[in-house]
């Protein structure tokens, strides 16, 4: 792992310990803001400033949602609701908080990418001999690894700071860890494959623009760690500048990430050649329908002939009890993970999301 990804990892526990700072006194829109906050406390006021409950009412009325989606009322089981709840909030907004309407301060635990756990994810093509240009990152000998194994992602963020400059801008550091886990594997007692590491922070602007029937809503830039903490010759990492567009209408959100890497000294380079195999840009494409979720990634290296190379990720998430959904994965082409930055396989996982975009 790199130096600086450290003072990252650093910034992130700090956030998250550190004192809550005043929130601008500003009610979010409705209680789809709310339910990335994760401290009971600071969730339940939230939820009581969308009911319009900061004076207790003599008498509640329950608003039932609407019978189109375009009309609907977002709320939770149980959930007292003022009469002329505002309109729900949008992807982009309810999970950056671009509109004053939807800011909630500094300093909360939020969801960032979607959480998940895939008791059962295969592929067509293990990858026994990770390999690299630079000669003291390739495995000789085969790892013995199974091509079924289990899978999960946990990843979080936080708003560190709020109106960078004045009134616009937010300051947000987030963690995402991806893990792979041999735990079928029991002749090599079921190891950790591989788990990637990926701290970074964020600059996010809120904007108003349309093209083509598309609004757009967010631009950042952000500096992003990628590592999987091991030893040569299984080593493997990257540092980018990455900058996020964000676009999106009705149950629909479209994100452009282009980035680029940071050089480093050829001796100390695990992966020389990244980029042409993990790009240089990606595209997120996600829809909500009748309370289902599809997503769509797109990875292209931006370069032709023998370097041109890309994946595709779709994911689909539908509700099966309560809070808890079943969650599907395929991914085809290269880098499912940092370590297989130059490894073409085709992978299928599933299993149940506790977290998901919308």
């Amino acid at each position: 792992m790199k130096p600086w990804s450290g003072f990252l990892l650093i910034g992130l526990s700090a956030s998250l310990t550190a004192p809550r700072l005043q929130a601008q006194n500003v009610a979010p829109a409705d209680i789809k803001a709310c339910t990335g906050v994760n401290n009971d406390a600071q969730r339940l006021a939230c939820y009581d400033r969308v009911a319009g409950r900061t004076q207790m009412p003599s008498a509640k009325k329950r608003v039932e949602p609407a019978a189109t989606p375009e009309a609907r009322v977002f709320y939770h089981e149980n959930e007292v609701a003022t009469e002329n709840a505002p309109a729900p909030l949008s992807l982009l907004d309810s999970r950056w908080e671009l509109s004053p309407k939807s800011k909630l301060g500094t300093f909360n635990l939020r969801g960032y990418k979607p959480i998940y756990v895939l008791p059962l994810f295969a592929t067509t093509h293990q990858n026994n001999r990770p390999y690299s240009p630079n000669p003291a990152n390739a495995v000789q000998t085969p790892l013995g690894m199974q091509s079924v194994e289990g899978k999960f992602q946990l990843s979080v963020k936080t708003k560190i700071w709020q109106g960078v400059f004045g009134d616009t801008g937010d300051l947000w550091v987030g963690y995402t860890q991806d893990s792979y886990w041999q735990v079928y594997n029991a002749k090599i007692s079921r190891p950790f494959r591989e788990t990637d590491y990926e701290p970074e922070a964020m600059l996010v602007f809120n904007t108003d623009y349309h093209v083509f029937g598309w609004n757009g809503r967010l631009l950042g830039i952000g500096l992003d760690h990628q590592s999987n903490g091991q030893s040569d010759p299984q080593s493997r990492s990257w540092n980018r500048v990455m900058g996020q567009i964000g676009f999106e209408r009705a149950n629909w959100t479209v994100v452009f990430r282009p980035w680029w890497r940071v050089p480093e000294a050829a001796k100390d380079d695990n992966n020389p050649d990244i980029s042409n195999y993990m790009g240089r840009a990606d595209m997120q494409i996600i829809h909500e329908w009748n309370g289902q979720e599809f997503s769509l990634l797109l990875r292209d290296s931006l370069r032709g002939g023998s370097r041109q190379h890309g994946a595709g990720r779709f994911t689909w998430s539908f509700p099966l009890v309560g809070n808890l959904r079943g969650y599907m994965e395929f991914f085809k082409g290269y880098g499912e993970n940092i370590l297989d930055y130059n490894h073409n396989a085709t992978y299928l996982g599933i299993g149940i999301s506790l977290l998901d975009w919308y």
